[in-house]
């Protein structure tokens, strides 16, 4: 079956460029309406609502609810063998809303979603829009790819809000953990030796961590909240919570250096007599592993619509869960920048621009771009046969 070439691909090009233009009224409606009802991670009930009813609309098929994530959701339109993944993420943060931009991020997704329905069916096309729950938390991919909702998928696709317009970066792996110290309680004055100080065995623990630093390979970072110190100060606490994350370049460094994190924990423990409970919280995160060719394609894309693109170098800082994703199949994750005052992400002042005019360019260039980029993708025959094979390769081998 051929597909779009030459001047072909130019109209299908222009086409779906014009169709999220047609569609941008609706596209920044979405991306403010998200920003304006922010939900957290697993509670972002109405924010999926509000992406499904929107494609749904335009003609898609949605499954809402899928992997067992309420917040989770599917859309489709197409029926090539092509399968193109653009991933919407819609959680905030708690008490500082978009402050990392998941608005303008889930918008541009579904705005790429409908420019590209207008050609699905010329390209050889399956246009599939996964709605990505949690990516501030427990890591709502993570949980989509067990699930099997990338198994079809040929390439995985996104913009991410950010002061600036960057490609190629990395990210760091991480995992969290739950921990729980339980003591016993006893009167603070009267009889504290008779207690066992959980909140002793949290403040043991801490600076462990804090002198391991020392001893911790570059781009490790350690990093975490005590939860629940106590009920009353003069009663030695019988239980404390915290959350700790451990991030690394890789996968494989997390998980040796977490075992050095945990030696902390346990320490508490020994030298208080406090019990322990360590609890993974999600799922870890993998480092991310952009695909040069979509980078390529989305940077030749980018600065079509009139953006500077520079290609990001360093040490990665942040996380996210669609590094698991590029670890199984070609992945695309650029950022795309607007004016924010200096400010980075997750902080308020960042996410007081997430509905500014930049913004709203945001969400309208990125989805265009994403869209050209899968236009390339589906045109060039050695692309479409290179993602084709990966899929075939990863499909288990049937039979005994």
């Amino acid at each position: 079956m051929s597909h779009a070439h030459g001047a072909d691909r130019d109209t299908a090009r222009q086409t779906v460029a014009s169709s999220v233009r047609d569609w941008s009224e609706r596209l920044l409606a979405l991306s403010h309406s998200l920003y304006d009802e922010p939900e957290t991670a697993l509670a972002e009930h109405r924010s999926a609502a509000k992406i499904a009813d929107l494609l749904e609309t335009a003609g898609f098929t949605v499954t809402r609810g899928v992997g067992e994530l309420p917040t989770a959701l599917l859309a489709t339109r197409g029926s090539g063998e092509l399968v193109l993944g653009l991933c919407a993420e819609y959680d905030a943060l708690p008490g500082i809303g978009h402050a990392c931009g998941h608005n303008v991020n889930g918008a541009a997704s579904v705005g790429a979603a409908l420019g590209l329905a207008a050609v699905a069916d010329v390209l050889g096309l399956t246009v599939k829009l996964i709605g990505t729950p949690a990516e501030e938390d427990i890591g709502g991919k993570v949980l989509l790819l067990e699930a099997g909702a990338f198994d079809d998928v040929a390439a995985a696709m996104m913009v991410h809000a950010a002061p600036d317009d960057s490609v190629g970066a990395s990210s760091l792996a991480i995992g969290a953990w739950d921990i729980t110290y339980r003591g016993a309680p006893s009167h603070a004055a009267v009889a504290p030796w008779e207690g066992v100080n959980a909140l002793d065995a949290m403040a043991l623990a801490h600076t462990a961590i804090g002198l391991l630093r020392q001893q911790l390979p570059p781009g490790v970072v350690v990093h975490g909240i005590v939860t629940e110190g106590g009920q009353a100060v003069n009663v030695i606490p019988a239980r404390t919570r915290a959350r700790y994350e451990v991030r690394a370049p890789t996968l494989e460094q997390l998980t040796h250096v977490r075992e050095r994190v945990r030696a902390c924990f346990e320490a508490g423990a020994l030298a208080t007599g406090a019990t322990l409970e360590l609890r993974p919280h999600g799922r870890d995160f993998a480092e991310l592993r952009q695909d040069p060719y979509l980078t390529e394609a989305y940077v030749r894309a980018a600065r079509e619509l009139g953006r500077t693109v520079r290609a990001r170098d360093g040490q990665p800082l942040a996380s996210t869960d669609m590094g698991n994703v590029s670890r199984q199949l070609p992945t695309l994750h650029p950022t795309i920048g607007y004016p924010t005052g200096g400010a980075a992400q997750h902080t308020p002042e960042f996410a007081a621009h997430g509905k500014s005019p930049g913004a709203d360019r945001a969400v309208l260039d990125g989805a265009i771009a994403l869209g050209l980029v899968a236009v390339d993708l589906a045109t060039s025959e050695s692309q479409r046969r290179r993602l084709l094979d990966g899929v075939a390769a990863r499909r288990p081998a049937s039979g005994a």
